[in-house]
């Protein structure tokens, strides 16, 4: 069994990568118990001597903090604070992001300002050892005092209320707790605020997409080497001397890169009729450049979100504070994903454009990729697809952080919609990958129409092993299989 130990040791995306894919379990270190012990003891040390009202401790949460609790009352304050809270709707959240959620929130709170019981945490870590998956739903959150409605649907299985999903199959999470013969946890002060304020619905979302945009990043640049190479392109515009001389970093690697996937293809050296190719193929290096550095800059922007405490109020045991503020507010992450949308969904965009240039008819490819045009449609209906999900992924582009709904009363007047940012940019995500899957469809099919010249050695090895689940269409056949064969490709080839 892989073990990662939770401690205050930098958490990278890399390693993230790693729990998930590799199926790691987790156990806090023993530094991170001892600083979880520790501010819990200090919180229960200073709510006993200090008179004044503690907002979300000894008072109502939101416009309600002027309102104190009995100290007989707390437990069921924060209990009370998970139930009302538990107000999502939507689709659910697949169950590799609840994951993430899990992992994030257990991180967060490991680091001993929090004020949480060292048995809740356990419990978070207990979740997602045996893959016990809370059921969460995708609308509810402002992103503002945190990821609220979602994070309190993460919370209510510790309490044996909610929902689970486990083997398969989901289950109300009073049932898991009896068959795993553990109690629900009792709630202290502090503890309902400790799951609910925090950003991890948010930030498993970001980390997700980011991850996954990293992927297709590499995807957008070896699908375009193909379709470049089956459209007779010329290699002139991704030499070295045209990009050191504008110095984007994002846009050197990529002419680099794609050199080297063309590097021996007889097709890209041969002597070109043409003088220049349309932009989807000469500006690959400026337009999957652009989104590779914004993909770097959102990445630097999620890691440091995700190595931070995020809840409220901020507990500092040795400084002897409680400070409520407001690192649950989502604006920081809100605007870097909106950011990696748009980035996302113009590799998309610019990969449909060559999607639509390769059936053109231009260049000696059969018009639609198909040797009998006429009595067979080929590859037309699929650009029509690629088209419609650009054009979606356009709109959902649309920042979700310029808007902003006063909640609570006034109290809460300004929120991120980090969480919509979120929710839009993983639509993206799967958009685009759909749209590169098509693109890949239609390079490899008219990269057989080139023969007996040859593409790169890389480009004829990943032609052939794409053969494998994607056959060459000769007449029209039922096309829906053969491009969730080809998402799956680009999904199971990282």
């Amino acid at each position: 069994m892989k073990i990662h130990q939770i401690s205050a040791e930098h958490l990278s995306l890399e390693r993230v990568r790693q729990i998930i894919e590799e199926g790691y379990c987790l156990e806090l270190s023993e530094d991170a118990r001892r600083r979880i012990v520790h501010c819990r003891e200090y919180l229960d040390s200073k709510m006993a001597t200090q008179e004044a009202p503690i907002y979300g401790i000894t008072t109502g949460f939101g416009s309600l903090c002027n309102i104190s609790v009995g100290a007989d009352e707390l437990g069921c304050l924060q209990k009370n604070l998970v139930m009302s809270h538990a107000c999502g709707t939507g689709d659910r959240v697949d169950n590799e992001v609840v994951k993430l959620m899990l992992l994030l929130k257990v991180q967060s709170l490991s680091y001993g300002n929090s004020g949480v019981q060292l048995a809740t945490v356990e419990r978070l870590i207990e979740f997602f050892n045996n893959d016990i998956l809370p059921v969460v739903y995708q609308q509810g959150s402002l992103g503002a005092s945190g990821d609220l409605a979602p994070l309190a649907h993460l919370s209510l299985p510790l309490l044996g209320l909610g929902e689970v999903e486990y083997h398969g199959v989901i289950i109300p999470s009073k049932e898991i707790l009896k068959a795993k013969g553990w109690s629900p946890i009792e709630l202290q002060s502090k503890e309902g605020l400790a799951l609910l304020n925090g950003t991890q619905f948010m930030s498993a979302f970001g980390v997700w997409s980011i991850l996954k945009a990293q992927d297709l990043s590499e995807w957008a640049d070896r699908i375009a080497a193909l379709s470049l190479d089956a459209f007779d392109g010329r290699i002139e515009p991704f030499c070295d001397e045209v990009h050191i001389i504008r110095g984007h970093r994002g846009q050197l690697t990529t002419a680099r890169r794609m050199r080297e996937l063309l590097k021996g293809s007889e097709l890209i050296a041969r002597h070109k009729a043409h003088v220049q190719d349309p932009y989807s193929f000469r500006c690959v290096p400026q337009v999957h450049g652009a989104s590779k550095d914004t993909i770097e800059y959102v990445a630097g922007v999620l890691e440091t979100e995700i190595n931070s405490v995020t809840d409220n109020p901020t507990i500092f045991p040795d400084e002897d504070m409680v400070v409520s503020a407001g690192n649950f507010h989502g604006q920081p992450i809100a605007l870097a994903m909106d950011f990696l949308a748009i980035a996302v969904a113009e590799l998309g965009n610019i990969s449909e454009r060559r999607t639509y240039r390769l059936i053109s008819g231009k260049r000696e490819l059969p018009n639609f990729l198909v040797a009998n045009p006429g009595l067979n449609s080929g590859f037309m209906i699929p650009q029509y697809t690629a088209a419609s999900i650009v054009s979606q992924s356009k709109g959902l582009c649309m920042p979700a952080s310029v808007d902003s709904i006063p909640s609570s009363q006034g109290q809460e007047d300004h929120v991120s919609m980090g969480s919509n940012a979120a929710t839009k940019l993983y639509r993206v995500v799967l958009n685009t990958e759909r749209v590169l899957a098509i693109e890949l469809m239609n390079g490899a099919q008219a990269l057989e129409f080139r023969r007996p010249a040859r593409s790169s050695e890389f480009i004829e090895n990943l032609v052939e092993k794409y053969r494998k689940v994607v056959p060459f269409v000769d007449n029209d056949t039922v096309m829906y299989p053969h491009i969730e064969s080809s998402i799956q490709f680009l999904r199971n080839n990282r």
